[in-house]
């Protein structure tokens, strides 16, 4: 019996609705995309192997196949933080006190409330964007038995997304009660649409699943089966410092890439506990890509300016290949040790922005695998967080690969020529530089060279259409 089967299910697109939180989504809606996606790929087992040599058995350890690299048949992985959001209007905000607010999380999870206010949070709006981009994905991780675990578990499947959990036999035997349940993230909304947050990693300082001590075989398995391993800061809420640097090890040794998005925890973590610390320093200078806003890149380097940021969080990298600023409703910067991309944002009416980062992270995930020029890659994960900021919420209600073209097809976009030219002219940069127009220039202007919109969106649309055409990372 395979560790991990998926099954070959049409993906269906079911919409739910707002707001921003690591983990919240919203409501559900009764929508669904004909964009159609049958995922193909299958876990086998892992057997233990003897050997006989002259009447002398040599038993091989089962772990001993994971540092043999082969081929990687899955596309990308994600690490932890899988969680329900239950969205709930409430007559009030649930009160200040911690106390208090844990009572009002008790109260309100005393009784489910209807599924029609349930969606899939966390990574999984990262693996479901990806999966419908048409990459082979899994989430590893830990949901429970309940009903919650059960509802995430078909979510997951039904997008044609496996399931990989983290846990081992020794660990289930050591753990029951809440601990073990899969974690909900409550997201209030009062009569004046302001919002509040609840759930128990608010009332812990220890992870929720800090009774995790190894990752099971499986999961280390599906580690070295996957192309791109993505982590962000939340991961640190599930589980214990010690445990994620395994999980770095791991994928270094089989050479999976680490993609890291250390997002509003990167803050926090940078001050927190030696463990803490270690494993996040770790996380950043063993990734192949990091991912952070202008914020966050200032706020771990003490540097203003995004493109210098950038290229101090590469210095300081060991792996590190990419990094990946995001600038809101301006675009992107992708900075390379001898190479800066821009992209401007695409126009579009937003409707929610929850979940657009984690769409354009599946994006660029995409553009990594499959080798598209990193001017082409921004522009495609632009397109992808646009798309989904124009839908109510994430879970289910990420973009669809139709709206991605369509917006591709639009050529509308934010084009702030005084704010990149400020950007990449106010210092010297001795890089090459290239920067997404709609202008039609010939050659560099002032050592920027302006890619027209119109040869990008002519490589890409082909490759979205067809995906046969796609040329994949070798392994």
């Amino acid at each position: 019996m395979p560790l991990l089967s998926v099954p070959s299910t049409t993906k269906t697109l079911n919409s739910p609705s707002p707001f921003y939180h690591h983990h919240a989504t919203f409501f559900q809606s009764k929508s669904k995309s004909k964009f159609k996606f049958k995922p193909k790929f299958q876990f086998h087992p892992i057997l233990n192997l003897s050997i006989a040599c002259k009447s002398l058995d040599v038993a091989v350890s089962p772990d001993s196949k994971l540092r043999s690299v082969g081929s990687k048949h899955v596309d990308v992985a994600t690490l932890g933080n899988l969680c329900v959001d239950i969205v709930l209007n409430v007559p009030q905000l649930p009160p200040s006190s911690v106390q208090q607010r844990k009572a009002f999380m008790e109260h309100l999870a005393s009784s489910p409330p209807p599924k029609k206010h349930w969606e899939a949070g966390g990574n999984c709006n990262m693996a479901i964007a990806a999966a419908r981009l048409g990459l082979n994905c899994v989430s590893i991780g830990h949901v429970g038995k309940e009903i919650y675990g059960n509802f995430l578990s078909d979510v997951l499947r039904d997008e044609g997304i496996g399931m990989v959990g983290m846990s081992t036999n020794d660990d289930t035997v050591s753990c029951s009660g809440a601990s073990y349940e899969t974690l909900l993230c409550w997201v209030l909304v009062d009569p004046l649409q302001r919002h509040g947050f609840c759930s128990r990693a608010d009332f812990s300082k220890d992870p929720a699943f800090n009774w995790l001590n190894k990752m099971s075989r499986e999961a280390k398995l599906a580690i070295k089966n996957s192309k791109v391993l993505f982590c962000n800061g939340y991961g640190f809420d599930d589980f214990s410092p010690g445990l994620l640097l395994s999980v770095v090890d791991c994928a270094v040794e089989v050479g999976t890439s680490i993609f890291f998005d250390p997002g509003p925890r990167g803050k926090s973590l940078s001050s927190g506990t030696q463990e803490q610390q270690r494993a996040l320093n770790q996380f950043l200078r063993m990734s192949d890509v990091l991912l952070l806003t202008s914020d966050e890149a200032e706020s771990l380097t003490g540097i203003g300016d995004p493109i210098l940021a950038g290229q101090e969080l590469l210095k300081r990298g060991i792996r590190t290949k990419w990094v990946i600023v995001k600038m809101g409703l301006k675009g992107s910067i992708l900075i390379t040790s001898s190479s800066i991309a821009c992209a401007p944002a695409f126009k579009v009416n937003i409707v929610d922005s929850v979940g657009c980062g984690d769409s354009f992270v599946a994006a660029i995930a995409y553009g990594f695998i499959h080798k598209l020029p990193m001017v082409n890659t921004l522009a495609f994960a632009n397109a992808v967080g646009a798309a989904t900021a124009m839908g109510c919420g994430a879970g289910r209600n990420v973009a669809s690969l139709e709206k991605v073209v369509d917006i591709l097809r639009s050529s509308s976009f934010h084009e702030d020529r005084e704010f990149w030219t400020d950007i990449l002219e106010k210092k010297v940069i001795d890089q090459e530089v290239t920067c997404l127009s709609n202008i039609v220039m010939n050659g560099n202007r002032n050592h920027v060279n302006f890619i027209p919109f119109d040869k990008v969106a002519s490589e890409l649309l082909p490759k979205l259409e067809f995906p046969q055409t796609v040329e994949n990372v070798p392994t």
